[in-house]
């Protein structure tokens, strides 16, 4: 129920194997597209030896990393994070360039990548960039790091009406809504994910089939509605949650989302892929 993990600006460049071969002009021959060069608003500084150098002065500055996964490479290094700040939670991917073996222009071309092809947003300076997966955090990234916002090209998904959403109840805690949804139409095998969502499996108590259920309590109202549209921002991928104040359930079987909606206290918000 995670959306898909970011494509990986350092793996993309470190496949390629004009890079490899270290061939940096290639681009525009034999089929290639041109080469996009960084971007002149991008600083040249600060620079990081690593990932985890970067990763380290986000946290000295208040946004954590619960490290996902962690790669090194000969032309750098990438750490995939999930952070919670003010109780929101959202994913950032860092990635950390060899200077010696990648120019800015390479680094630029990587970047390129993401925001035409995955219309993702990053934020950039001297040997590194940073996929911010949900946009609103780019700019305190970039105000702490000294870097660029770098917004992904092309259409965004449009923002999803949502509906009225009730005050309460609020959960506490992730545990306390799982509770509430295994009562309602169970919530078995539970698995804690990064982040701080929870992950089972539902249907139990109601007779259908056993499917899938994410479930998250949030910090704030601006963050639930941000991952609520996140949700439901696939064009022709049809999603069906429930919510409520503080909460919502991501539910793999549409046909539960009344009930479940009904019994902990919150509405249903979907979206028919149309």
């Amino acid at each position: 129920m995670r959306r898909p993990r970011p494509a990986r600006a350092l793996a993309a460049v470190l496949s390629a194997a004009c890079l490899a071969s270290g061939l940096v002009s290639c681009g525009g021959d034999d089929g290639r597209p041109p080469r996009v060069p960084m971007p002149s608003n991008v600083p040249t500084v600060p620079q990081f030896p690593d990932a985890g150098a970067l990763v380290g002065a986000l946290e000295r500055a208040g946004v954590p990393c619960l490290v996902t996964l962690h790669s090194s490479l000969p032309g750098g290094s990438s750490t995939d994070c999930t952070t919670t700040v003010d109780g929101d939670t959202f994913e950032y991917v860092v990635d950390v360039y060899n200077p010696e073996q990648f120019t800015r222009d390479d680094i630029g071309n990587a970047i390129a990548a993401g925001r035409t092809a995955y219309h993702q947003t990053f934020v950039a300076a001297g040997n590194w960039s940073i996929n911010v997966v949900d946009p609103t955090y780019a700019p305190r990234i970039a105000q702490i790091l000294g870097g660029a916002v770098l917004p992904g090209d092309g259409p965004s998904a449009p923002a999803r009406p949502l509906p009225v959403i009730p005050t309460s109840p609020r959960y506490d805690s992730v545990a306390q809504l799982a509770a509430a949804l295994d009562a309602s139409v169970g919530c078995e095998d539970r698995k804690t994910e990064p982040g701080g969502s929870l992950a089972c499996r539902t249907g139990s108590r109601v007779g259908h089939g056993p499917n899938c259920a994410s479930l998250r309590v949030f910090g704030s109202d601006a963050g639930r509605d941000r991952s609520l549209r996140g949700a439901l921002s696939g064009p022709g991928i049809p999603g069906y949650l429930a919510a409520g104040a503080n909460w919502s359930v991501n539910l793999c079987d549409y046909g539960l989302a009344d009930r479940v909606a009904r019994d902990l206290g919150g509405v249903v918000v979907s979206y028919d892929g149309g």
